[in-house]
């Protein structure tokens, strides 16, 4: 009679020639989707996304639109993305469940990302919508499986867990003040509530999502904490963007700054909470 040989305690299963795939794949895949962003944003002699469009997406389109420094976190996020690309390859991450969970749909991120910076670059400011949303929803996958599954290292928590978060959050801004530039660069009018109207509920939105964000991904600190820092910062700078410069609007200003303080406090409140299983 024969029996299947015992697995030795502590021993880890060799990858499958998927998970060689993935890291090669996802790794390369990118670097060339940074590397593609980064030059339609303006890098290597690119042209600036500000400048795209007709100015549709500056930072004084629409009162909700961020201030010119809030996009310095993309340095941030790219660093992120690049240390996680070169954290998943390494041989002793080809097993992780949560990176097997997880890569693939990062990658898919930063692709779309990059197709978000094209599309705008060729002036298709309706459909760059469609992309940024694609592009949130894709990230929500992520937050959601991550917050499924205990982060299986610090390394991990902050090179995947604090970027995907960072990420998250900035997008969930942008995604508003992209749809704000689309509706004004299409003509669509104040429909009632005019122009300041309409920015308050938009900067309402994003402190909503916010709350939303810290009650779902409470116990994962670092992502929560990620996304709330990231959602804090972009609606910062609309507040710095309407105090001052060459579309000033109190108003939507002041509700900035509340919805900046409401998406900071939420995510501190919510790492206060016992961490997940």
């Amino acid at each position: 009679m024969t029996t299947a040989a015992a697995v030795p305690a502590g021993s880890v299963r060799a990858p499958a020639p998927s998970d060689r795939v993935r890291q090669v794949v996802v790794l390369v895949g990118s670097l060339v989707a940074a590397g593609a962003a980064a030059y339609g944003a303006g890098a290597f002699g690119g042209t600036s996304v500000e400048q795209t469009a007709g100015g549709a997406l500056s930072s004084t389109a629409t009162p909700v639109a961020p201030d010119n420094p809030a996009f310095r976190i993309w340095s941030v996020i790219y660093l992120g993305l690049f240390a996680f690309a070169v954290y998943q390859v390494l041989p002793r991450h080809a097993t992780s469940p949560r990176l097997r969970a997880t890569a693939w749909w990062v990658l898919v991120s930063m692709v779309l990302n990059a197709a978000w910076i094209g599309v705008v670059q060729a002036g298709w400011v309706p459909l760059s919508v469609v992309v940024i949303a694609a592009l949130l929803a894709v990230n929500a996958v992520v937050v959601v499986r991550l917050v499924r599954r205990r982060p299986e290292s610090t390394a991990q928590a902050v090179v995947l867990d604090g970027t995907m978060g960072l990420y998250t959050g900035w997008v969930s801004v942008a995604t508003l003040a992209n749809v704000a530039a689309a509706l004004t660069d299409a003509g669509v009018g104040e429909l009632g509530l005019g122009a300041t109207g309409w920015s308050v509920v938009l900067v309402a939105a994003a402190a909503a999502l916010s709350v939303a964000w810290a009650v779902f991904a409470a116990g994962r600190r670092a992502v929560v904490l990620g996304i709330g820092l990231a959602m804090s910062w972009g609606l910062a700078w609309i507040a710095v963007g309407r105090f001052q410069g060459e579309l000033v609007n109190h108003t939507v200003a002041w509700a900035a700054v509340a919805a900046s303080a409401i998406a900071l406090l939420s995510a501190l409140l919510a790492t206060t909470r016992r961490p997940r299983p």
